[in-house]
């Protein structure tokens, strides 16, 4: 697949010169000059303006080097798919929080039954950290949990809407005399202002929601810890610590922990996210398939 003058036209709209795109391209600066003029003749209008020394790409440029580099993208994706057929894949995953990676490890076993030559490099980090990997294309997709859509735009796919509980000692006062599930979230900023409260670090999904829960209502905790450990927030609530926002998929020790939903409501989205410009091949759609699948029962609440 011969792509190479694709390539002339991205180098000079990516220096801007004939002269130096020349030199990059190792070719004769006439010889560049005549086959765009022959590109501009076969499209039938410029795709660059000239002026001052500089080539600048008029809106019929800026559509021709789009689609020069989505075929340019789709041809070393080709080319990466049929290097697969062969020979071991990579794979890298990055996930935020524990229900990603319980997922993970529940649907990997069988993957891999199907596809033993797919080697599979699990990346944990925070959002902001997974967020940045993805967009540098360091990983290939990622499960995260997030309080917003963006930046993944339309790389994305809504795998369920969670709600976020309120995880509160189970000797506390207020559990003995209101056994219930809910809770509003006036009562709750009300009751429990002199409380400690065990927050989860600034850049995690969690701390966004509450962090603009408080502000909502001109409240400011007495935080205690910042942790993204869900494991060591539940085991400080469970001795009395403080409270804690919690996600519902990580609600555990139950006999320790009363969990209370807030009214009105707050949720986060678990998403399945992937780098742009991504091509799939068949043992990679096969992976996001499965995880897709694995939130079916969760879709109604989407």
């Amino acid at each position: 697949m011969d792509t190479k003058y694709l390539t002339y036209i991205l180098t000079i709209a990516k220096h801007k010169n004939m002269t130096k795109a020349a030199e990059e391209l190792y070719v004769s600066q006439s010889s560049l000059s005549q086959y765009l003029s022959k590109l501009e003749q076969e499209v039938g209008t410029p795709l660059f303006f000239r002026a001052k020394g500089e080539l600048a790409l008029t809106p019929a440029g800026q559509m021709y080097i789009h689609a020069a580099s989505q075929v340019l993208q789709i041809k070393k994706q080709l080319y990466k798919d049929i290097s697969a057929l062969d020979s071991q894949t990579n794979l890298m995953i990055g996930a935020t929080s524990q229900f990603a990676l319980q997922m993970l490890s529940e649907i990997i076993p069988a993957f891999k039954s199907m596809y033993p030559n797919v080697n599979i490099e699990i990346t944990e980090g925070n959002l902001s950290n997974i967020t940045k990997l993805l967009l540098e294309e360091q990983l290939d997709m990622a499960v995260v949990a997030s309080s917003r859509l963006s930046p993944f735009e339309d790389h994305h796919a809504i795998l369920r809407r969670e709600e976020v509980m309120v995880a509160i000692p189970a000797d506390h006062s207020y559990c003995a005399s209101n056994p219930g599930r809910s809770i509003s979230v006036d009562d709750f900023i009300s009751i429990f202002s002199n409380d400690n409260f065990l927050l989860s670090k600034k850049s995690s999904s969690l701390r966004h929601l509450s962090d603009k829960l408080f502000a909502q209502y001109h409240f400011n905790p007495k935080a205690v810890c910042e942790t993204n450990s869900v494991s060591t927030t539940q085991s400080m609530v469970s001795r009395g610590a403080g409270v804690a926002f919690i996600a519902q998929s990580c609600i555990a020790h139950e006999d320790q922990i009363h969990y209370y939903s807030l009214i009105p409501g707050i949720y986060r989205y678990n998403l399945l996210v992937w780098r742009q410009n991504w091509i799939m091949n068949p043992a990679e759609k096969a992976l996001c398939d499965a995880i897709i699948n694995y939130f079916k029962p969760y879709e109604a609440a989407v």
